[in-house]
């Protein structure tokens, strides 16, 4: 069914039509892809809106029950810290999803049953490229090991990363982690497991919500940081975090977190709504 809006001003008017998309989260003040993605879908002509979430892990199984049986929700955008249980919540996972058993991105089907898929990955590694960041051939060190350090963790290895280091403070999870992307990575790939160091890497990057509080310790120290490495974050509000301003101050290339979601609005219009829709077609019923 094609979705499109109506438009007042220039301002998305919601109605009796309108396909509604949550952003499950837990917190949700931090959360900046609302902000981007109705815009958005007011330039597509895209008659959807994306609404915050906060839904605690203790409940994320129940309000994904009832997402079931919401006729009006088209589907749901996930973030931390609901990936990976949200993809054992899915009826489906379609892409690398599967493997990695995560998800950042649900839709609900006709019939109720929810289909999820990762575009962590995917945008975070746009983000790089946009930035003029080469990965082919290069060694980066991921500090992190929940759902969005696997997506971009596997995203990286389907770039062509020569090198991986997957550092956390529970080791065990690490590992778990290297486990499933050593289903996916070929032997020329040297994946590892070690300490949050940024020495003799390229790319260095923050998969935690490390900084988004004040007074949270950085996730690795800065006197490893040399004009050579790019500094990448996930963590999005502040913008620039302690450890985005500790690497800048040391001449590395820095990466906001936000390149991350940037990259990733259309694939979730798309992947939830359907192919793009132009509001120039005649609405359908």
């Amino acid at each position: 069914m094609h979705h499109i809006t109506q438009q007042v001003g220039g301002t998305m008017q919601i109605d009796g039509k309108t396909a509604v998309l949550v952003h499950l989260a837990y917190p949700a003040a931090h959360l900046q892809t609302p902000q981007r993605f109705n815009p958005r879908c007011l330039e597509r002509g895209v008659n959807a809106v994306l609404v915050p979430w906060q839904v605690q892990p203790d409940h994320l199984a129940e309000t994904m029950q009832v997402l079931r049986h919401a006729e009006s929700l088209a589907g749901a955008i996930v973030t931390i810290p609901h990936k990976e249980t949200c993809a054992r919540l899915c009826d489906r996972l379609e892409g690398v999803a599967e493997v990695l058993q995560v998800a950042n991105v649900i839709r609900r089907e006709a019939d109720g049953s929810l289909t999820g898929r990762i575009l962590d990955g995917a945008g975070f590694v746009g983000g790089l490229r946009r930035h003029k960041v080469a990965i082919p051939g290069r060694a980066a060190m991921i500090v992190g090991a929940g759902g969005v350090a696997l997506a971009i963790a596997a995203a990286l290895i389907e770039a062509g990363i020569r090198r991986l280091r997957v550092a956390n403070r529970t080791p065990a999870r690490a590992e778990a982690m290297m486990a499933r992307l050593r289903l996916i990575a070929s032997e020329d790939v040297l994946l590892e497991v070690g300490p949050a160091d940024p020495s003799g890497f390229d790319i260095a990057i923050n998969a935690t919500s490390l900084g988004m509080h004040d007074g949270d310790p950085l996730p690795f120290a800065p006197d490893a940081i040399t004009p050579e490495l790019t500094v990448a974050e996930v963590v999005m509000v502040p913008r620039v975090t302690p450890l985005l301003r500790a690497a800048s101050d040391r001449g590395a290339t820095v990466i906001p977190g936000e390149a991350m979601i940037s990259g990733q609005i259309d694939p979730f219009i798309d992947f939830v709504l359907g192919a793009a829709r132009d509001a120039t077609q005649p609405q359908t019923a």
